[in-house]
């Protein structure tokens, strides 16, 4: 399949580099070509524009936010008004309902096709196509594009003909992660005071009753305070739990966790947090027990 490619992020990286080697014809582009180079050197083509990645049958966007995939999206040279007609927009960014709904009305107007399927997955899990992908849209246009999500990920769960239900799973599970690193930051500071080693207490608990892979992930990543590189970064977890409260809010849902865990990652970033992990949250609880000067 000839496949644009926007957004070489962290995870962009690995998610091009795996639909290149299933041996689709990629086409790349980035604000920043440099970030291209690798992938060009192993046979992508660099295009000079959003529209010149927008050719091909399908055309994937990984952006960081709403604003970004707005810009590219929108307005002359976009890709609504470059992909072709009977072409498909996979958006596999972590935007809000709302945009995905808006998306899918520009399309279906230009004659284009549009899926949601963000993905869930560290960049580790994107560079080793081991990533979990949730698909929703058109059941054929989703069955068109099986190869596409096999390279990328290990597993793809449709839930809906509707693309925006993939945005609103995706905004609640990493709802549920970050109210695990909270957890976690709290759990580890309570009992790190107490003179319990911080690493052991981790390994206690993910070798019996949270072995699932969020808790031995960030479970690590807190105790051993290893928050550089950030995997995905506080200001992106803030974004993601603001959307998840807008959509709450559009369906009437309280999300009380939700809001302490925007005001924890406030927290962070008006401390300089912001770039860092977004596991960064789960050391505020250490903080405000006193404990970061004893280490």
């Amino acid at each position: 399949m000839k496949v644009g490619f926007i957004g070489l992020g962290r995870m962009g990286v690995g998610m091009a580099d795996n639909l290149l080697k299933a041996g689709h014809e990629v086409c790349l582009f980035n604000r920043t070509p440099a970030k291209a180079e690798p992938l060009v050197a192993r046979g992508a083509q660099l295009a000079a524009n959003v529209a010149a990645a927008c050719r091909g049958d399908a055309v994937i966007t990984m952006l960081a936010d709403d604003d970004a995939l707005r810009r590219l999206a929108f307005g002359p040279g976009g890709i609504v008004e470059s992909l072709g007609r009977g072409a498909v927009h996979i958006s596999s960014s972590t935007i809000s309902v709302a945009l995905a709904e808006e998306l899918e009305a520009a399309h279906a107007a230009a004659g284009q096709k549009f899926v949601s399927a963000p993905v869930f997955g560290r960049p580790e899990a994107a560079a080793a196509g081991k990533l979990f992908v949730v698909a929703a849209g058109a059941s054929q246009t989703l069955a068109e594009l099986t190869p596409v999500f096999d390279a990328v990920g290990q597993k793809t769960f449709v839930v809906s003909d509707s693309p925006r239900t993939a945005n609103l799973v995706k905004l609640s599970g990493n709802f549920l992660i970050a109210s695990v690193i909270e957890s976690l930051g709290e759990a580890i500071a309570l009992v790190d005071k107490g003179g319990v080693d911080r690493n052991q207490y981790v390994d206690l608990l993910t070798s019996t009753l949270f072995g699932a892979p969020v808790y031995r992930t960030y479970g690590d990543l807190i105790a051993g305070r290893r928050f550089e590189p950030a995997g995905f970064a506080a200001v992106l977890g803030q974004k993601d739990i603001r959307l998840a409260l807008s959509a709450a809010e559009a369906l009437a849902v309280p999300l009380p966790l939700a809001s302490l865990l925007r005001d924890r990652f406030l927290t962070l970033i008006a401390h300089g947090g912001g770039a860092l992990d977004w596991s960064a949250i789960g050391d505020l609880a250490s903080r405000d027990a006193g404990m970061n000067d004893q280490h």
